[in-house]
C-alpha cells in the first residue's frame, strides 16, 4: 500500500475476476487504493488463481458474503447475467456501499439494477471501461490495462452525485480518462462505433466461409481482409449477449449502415464518380479525425500516420530548445493560412472545379475543409499541398448533419458565420476550449443588422448558432476596430444579400478576401478604405496558387536576424502590403531583409525573402503598422528582447483576444527568461539585453511556442516550452524544418492535457 496517501476505499469487492475485474484488482493493489480487495466468483479455480497471483486478499463463491463490509463493489460479469448477480449480492451490501459495473450496454444493466437493488439503486454508478486485450481470464489481469484508456460513467438522475465522484476518482487513480454521458447516448454511440463493426466482421467472415470456394478466398486474402475481420475472433458468447441487450441501438446503427451501402452501390451502378469520391474522401477525413481524438494527437499527424500503434498517445508535446546556433539555408515555409481558408470557402461556392496548390495542411485550414465536406462539397486531397474542390455554386451547400467543429480556428468560425448567415439551413459552429473563450459578437452584430438570426453563447462566445432561411439586405458597415475577419464575414454575407454591402475599415487590414473574390469573378469595388460587393454574383472556378505564409516566415525572419552568422532564403512568400508589417517593423529595428524576384501569383504579390543576421535596436512601433503585423507580434517580442534599448508597443488591444492573451502570456514567458519588461493594457515595453533559459507555458498558443523556440538562439540556457500541440494548427513540420535550418530543438511527449 502506498505510504504517500490514504486509500480511497477500505474494502473493495470485485465480482467476476476475469480480465476486466482482475485488472482493476491489480491496479488497486499496485496503487494502494484499498486496504482489502476481495473477490466473488462462482468458480473456485478462479478465486484460487486470484489469490495465487496476489490480486485479492480473500474470496467467496457466495456473492452476498463477498460484498459484506465492502464500501465499493465492482461487478464485471456478462451483461446477460447482471440482474441475477446484483440480486444475489444485494443481501450483503452495507448501507453506504457503492456499486458500479463494467458492462458495455447501459440501458439493460440500469433496468436490471433498478429491479435488483431496490432502495439501494441511488448508490449504483453505471460504468463502462473501454479497454481489453487479446487474452482473457484472471491470468491475463494487467495493472496497466486502464492507463490512457477511457472509462465512461452513465449516472442516472437518481444516482447519488457523491457516489459518482468517488467512482470517478477510482478510475482516474488507475490512470484512466473518465467521461460521463447519458445511458441511452452511450448505448447509441457504442452500437455505432463498436457493436456494428463486430457485427459486420462476423457477417463478412461467415458469408465468405459459406461460399463453395472459401478455402481459396481465405488463402489469397490480403492484409486488409485480415485487419478488417480481426475482431471476428472475439468471444461469440459475449457478443451474442451484447447484440441482444443493445438490440434497438444495434438495429438503428445497422439501418444507417444499410443506407450508406445503398448509396455506395448506387454510385457504382450509375458510374457516379462524384458521389463515389464524395463517400471515400469524407470517410478518409473522418477516420483521420477519429484517430486524432482516439490517440490524443493532432489531426495533421493522424492523417499522415500509416501505423496507428506507433502514434504517441500524448497530445501536448513539450519543446526543449537549447541555446546558441545559427540559421542557414533555403527553406519553404507552409502555405498561407489566411488564403488557405478562403481558397476552400470560395472554391466550394464556385461553379466548376478549382485546383488549389500550396494549401496549408494544418489544423485550422483542415477544420475549414472538413466543414465544407460536411456541407456536401466534394473535396479531393489534400495531397502534398494540392486540393481539388468540386464547387457546388452559391446556393449548393447542404445542411450538415451535426455541428461544424472549428477546432482552434477563429478565422474559420468568424468567416463561416458570415457565409452561413445567408443559407437556407440552420448551422451550429463549435470549437475547442481555447476558441470557445473568444468573442464572436463582433461578427454577429453587423450580420444581424443585415437581417441574420444568430445566437452566441455566454458572453458572446461560441457556440454560434445561425438560423437559416433569412432574407439578408446589404448594409454599409463602418468597422469599429481594424479586423480582417469581421470585414471578410460581412463581405461574404454580402454575396447573399439584396443590393450592395460595403465595409469601411479604420486602418488597413489583410485584403485576401477582396483579392480572391476578384479572382473568382466577383468584382470588389474599392474606394479608399471602403470595399463593396453586390449580392447574387456567381463565382467561377479556376486554378489557385497559395503562396508561403508570411506569418510562418516571421519566426525565421526573427531567428536569422538575432543569431549571428545566419543567412536564410525563404522562397515564394506572400508579400501582400496588408501583411508585411512584420518586415517593416524588423527593418525599422535594423534587420537585413531583402525581397528578391518579386512577382504576382493569382492576384497576390510574392517574393523570395533573404534575411541575414544584423544588430537590432529598440524602437517605438508605429501604430499604423500594428494591424499589419497583429499575428506576428509574439515573434517581434523576441526580436525586441534581443535588441539594444527599449521597444514599445501600444494600440495592440487585439492581442488580448487571440488564441491566448498574447500580451500577458508573452510577458510571463519573457519574465521566466529574465527579460525586463512592462505590460500595458494595449501593449508592452521590452528592454533588450542578455537573457537566460527557463520554463515557458505557451498556454496552447502555437505562435508563442514557436517564438520562444527561436529565442533559444540567443539564450544562455535551455528553454523548455510547455503545451505545444497547437503548433500543428498553423505550421505542421515546424520542428523538423527548424532543426534542418540549425535550431537545436527537441520535441518530447507530455502527459499533460491539451
Amino acid at each position: 500500500m502506498s505510504a504517500h496517501r490514504p486509500p480511497l476505499f477500505q474494502r473493495v469487492a470485485i465480482i467476476g475476476l476475469g480480465l476486466i475485474g482482475g485488472s482493476l484488482a491489480a491496479a488497486i493493489r499496485e496503487q494502494g487504493l484499498a486496504r482489502t480487495v476481495v473477490a466473488g466468483s462462482r468458480s473456485t479455480r478462479t478465486l484460487e488463481q486470484g489469490l495465487a497471483l496476489g490480486l485479492i486478499d480473500e474470496g467467496s463463491q457466495d456473492l452476498a458474503v463477498a460484498v459484506r463490509g465492502a464500501d465499493l463493489v465492482f461487478v464485471a460479469t456478462p451483461v446477460s447475467s447482471m440482474g441475477a448477480v446484483l440480486k444475489a449480492l444485494r443481501p450483503g451490501l452495507a448501507e453506504r456501499a457503492i456499486v458500479t459495473d463494467g458492462g458495455s450496454v447501459k440501458g439493460a444493466v440500469i433496468a436490471e439494477a433498478r429491479r435488483a437493488l431496490g432502495d439501494h439503486f441511488p448508490r449504483f454508478v453505471p460504468g463502462h471501461p473501454i479497454a481489453g486485450k487479446e487474452k482473457s481470464g484472471v491470468e491475463a489481469a494487467d495493472a496497466g490495462l486502464y492507463r490512457q484508456h477511457r472509462v465512461i460513467l452513465t449516472p442516472t438522475p437518481d444516482t447519488d452525485p457523491g457516489a459518482t465522484a468517488r467512482v470517478n476518482a477510482l478510475w482516474a487513480a488507475v490512470g484512466a480518462e473518465v467521461l460521463e454521458m447519458a445511458p441511452d447516448h452511450h448505448d447509441r454511440v457504442l452500437a455505432e462505433t463498436s457493436h456494428l463493426p463486430h457485427l459486420l466482421a462476423f457477417s463478412l467472415v461467415d458469408t465468405l466461409a459459406r461460399q463453395g470456394d472459401s478455402t481459396e478466398i481465405f488463402r489469397y486474402a490480403a492484409g486488409g481482409f485480415r485487419d478488417f475481420t480481426r475482431i471476428a475472433s472475439s468471444d461469440p458468447v459475449m457478443w451474442h449477449d451484447i447484440f441482444r441487450e443493445n438490440r434497438d441501438a444495434v438495429l438503428e446503427a445497422l439501418a444507417l449502415f444499410r443506407d450508406g451501402i445503398d448509396r455506395f452501390q448506387n454510385a457504382i451502378e450509375h458510374n457516379d464518380d462524384e458521389a463515389l469520391m464524395g463517400v471515400m474522401t469524407r470517410a478518409n477525413a473522418a477516420r483521420a479525425h477519429f484517430l486524432a481524438m482516439n490517440e490524443r494527437t493532432s489531426y495533421t499527424r493522424a492523417r499522415h500516420s500509416d501505423d496507428e500503434t506507433g502514434m504517441t498517445q500524448q497530445s501536448n508535446p513539450t519543446f526543449l530548445a537549447r541555446p546558441g546556433g545559427r540559421l542557414n539555408g533555403r527553406l519553404r515555409v507552409p502555405g498561407d493560412k489566411s488564403m488557405s481558408h478562403r481558397a476552400i470557402m470560395l472554391a466550394s461556392l464556385a461553379e466548376g472545379t478549382t485546383t488549389v496548390e500550396g494549401f496549408l495542411e494544418g489544423e485550422d485550414a483542415l477544420a475549414t475543409l472538413q466543414a465544407f465536406r460536411d456541407m456536401g462539397v466534394l473535396i479531393e486531397g489534400p495531397h502534398h499541398g494540392q486540393v481539388i474542390v468540386h464547387g457546388v455554386g452559391l446556393h449548393g451547400l447542404k445542411a450538415p448533419g451535426k455541428p461544424l467543429y472549428m477546432g482552434n480556428s477563429g478565422t474559420s468560425m468568424r468567416l463561416l458565420t458570415g457565409l452561413l448567415a445567408g443559407q437556407a439551413f440552420d448551422t451550429e459552429l463549435t470549437g475547442d476550449e481555447s476558441l470557445s473563450k473568444r468573442p464572436m459578437e463582433r461578427v454577429a452584430g453587423p450580420l444581424r443588422e443585415m437581417g441574420a438570426r444568430i445566437d452566441t453563447g455566454e458572453g458572446g462566445r461560441p457556440p454560434v448558432r445561425i438560423h437559416g432561411g433569412q432574407t439578408l439586405k446589404g448594409i454599409h458597415y463602418p468597422l469599429p476596430m481594424a479586423s480582417a475577419q469581421v470585414k471578410s464575414a460581412v463581405l461574404l454575407a454580402g454575396l447573399y444579400a439584396e443590393g450592395d454591402t460595403s465595409v469601411t475599415e479604420p486602418a488597413p487590414t489583410r485584403d485576401h478576401t477582396e483579392r480572391m473574390l476578384g479572382g473568382f469573378g466577383v468584382p470588389v469595388r474599392r474606394d479608399g478604405a471602403t470595399s463593396t460587393v453586390t449580392g447574387g454574383t456567381p463565382l467561377a472556378a479556376g486554378p489557385l496558387d497559395v503562396p508561403a505564409d508570411i506569418s510562418s516566415a516571421a519566426f525565421f525572419l526573427v531567428g536569422a536576424s538575432i543569431a549571428e552568422g545566419s543567412e536564410l532564403t525563404l522562397p515564394h512568400v506572400g508579400v501582400n502590403p496588408t501583411r508585411t508589417g512584420v518586415i517593416d517593423i524588423l527593418k525599422l529595428m535594423g534587420a537585413d531583409i531583402r525581397l528578391e524576384n518579386p512577382r504576382d501569383s493569382g492576384g497576390e504579390p510574392v517574393a523570395d525573402l533573404v534575411v541575414r543576421s544584423a544588430p537590432l535596436k529598440g524602437i517605438e512601433i508605429p501604430r499604423e503598422l500594428v494591424p499589419l503585423a497583429i499575428d506576428e507580434f509574439p515573434a517581434i517580442f523576441i526580436a525586441a528582447a534581443c535588441a539594444q534599448g527599449e521597444t514599445v508597443l501600444r494600440g495592440a488591444e487585439e492581442l488580448r483576444v487571440k488564441e491566448s492573451d498574447r500580451i500577458q502570456v508573452m510577458a510571463d514567458g519573457l519574465a521566466a527568461l529574465g527579460v525586463e519588461h512592462e505590460v500595458y493594457e494595449d501593449g508592452i515595453r521590452i528592454v533588450g539585453g542578455p537573457f537566460g533559459g527557463g520554463e515557458v507555458d505557451s498556454h496552447g498558443d502555437h505562435r508563442i511556442a514557436m517564438s520562444f523556440a527561436m529565442a533559444a538562439l540567443r539564450a544562455s540556457a535551455p528553454i523548455t516550452i510547455r503545451r505545444c500541440a497547437n503548433v500543428a494548427t498553423s505550421f505542421p513540420g515546424f520542428a523538423e524544418l527548424a532543426r534542418g535550418a540549425g535550431l537545436d530543438l527537441e520535441v518530447h511527449a507530455s502527459k499533460e492535457n491539451a
